[in-house]
């Protein structure tokens, strides 16, 4: 935290090149999270050649080690101003949106860019986000800190009561729909041709509260040292009744903007770790 401290405080150039090494150094001694990214990579995108994968393996990293030092400016020095580097596309959809009066659902990936935007939603004063709480005591309280700089509501993703109050109060609620949950409250949907546990509950809050649904991507353009921050249209019919459709349309649309630059994607998770019964381990089973 230290570190940290001092690293939130440094120009962004330094930031972006010191990150970029520890990606690099990430991908060379990172043995599991390189196998995993590799596996996904390979899988995901079989046009690329063997070549052409580890050149975007290698990518991913750098482009995740960039994204863990400039986390620090958020949640360890969160007064650097940094909102003239944002580049807001759509926003009339999310304005749109917020004045049904219903709540908004604003649907993520985890990508390298995370919580270094969060300037700007703050500014906003009416999105809240959930998070996944970490068994890390240290971590639990310095992403709860760093976030409750920023937003008024920081829910757990379980909390599906608060999320629903928040949602009836008109609020935005951010939160990522990519990641593998097991089993229980998922569905299989297809991303990137491959079946993925993908959670129902994106469709669930939505129809509960009759709240639009947008996807929000978050992106860096690094040699200009700025994000950008692309909010979707309201998407159309959903939810439609049926969880697997609706769980198979959100998947479609993420894939559809992780293309847009792959190498900014967290690749690095086992995205893809429950398999279909009868179907055979994803990821090398020594990882």
């Amino acid at each position: 935290m230290a570190l940290g401290w001092v690293i939130a405080r440094l120009p962004l150039s330094w930031i972006f090149k010191l990150g970029t090494y520890l990606g690099r150094l990430s991908h060379r001694f990172g043995r599991s999270r390189r196998l995993i990214t590799q596996t996904n990579i390979r899988r995901c995108f079989p046009e690329l050649n063997q070549a052409q994968q580890e050149l975007r393996t290698r990518r991913v990293f750098e482009a995740v080690g960039i994204g863990a030092l400039e986390l620090t400016i958020p949640w360890l020095n969160p007064q650097r101003d940094l909102s003239q580097r944002f580049d807001i596309f759509g926003q009339e959809h999310l304005d749109e949106a917020v004045a049904l009066g219903r709540g908004v659902i604003l649907v993520g990936g985890h990508y390298a860019v995370m919580d270094v935007i969060c300037q700007y939603f703050a500014n906003l004063k009416y999105v809240d986000v959930m998070y996944r709480a970490n068994k890390n005591p240290v971590w639990q309280w310095l992403q709860l800190r760093g976030r409750k700089h920023f937003f008024e509501g920081v829910i757990e993703r379980s909390d599906t009561r608060q999320t629903l109050r928040r949602l009836k109060q008109g609020r935005a609620i951010w939160y990522a729909a990519d990641q593998d949950y097991g089993r229980n409250h998922s569905v299989f949907a297809p991303f990137f041709g491959i079946p993925a546990a993908t959670i129902i509950a994106t469709s669930r809050f939505a129809k509960l509260n009759n709240s639009p649904v947008l996807l929000l991507r978050q992106t860096r353009d690094q040699a200009n040292r700025r994000w950008q921050i692309h909010f979707s249209a309201v998407l159309d019919n959903f939810p439609s009744g049926d969880d697997s459709a609706d769980a198979a349309h959100i998947n479609r649309l993420l894939e559809a903007d992780i293309r847009q630059q792959p190498e900014q994607y967290l690749w690095l998770h086992k995205r893809f770790k429950t398999r279909p019964i009868g179907e055979g381990a994803f990821y090398p089973r020594d990882i």
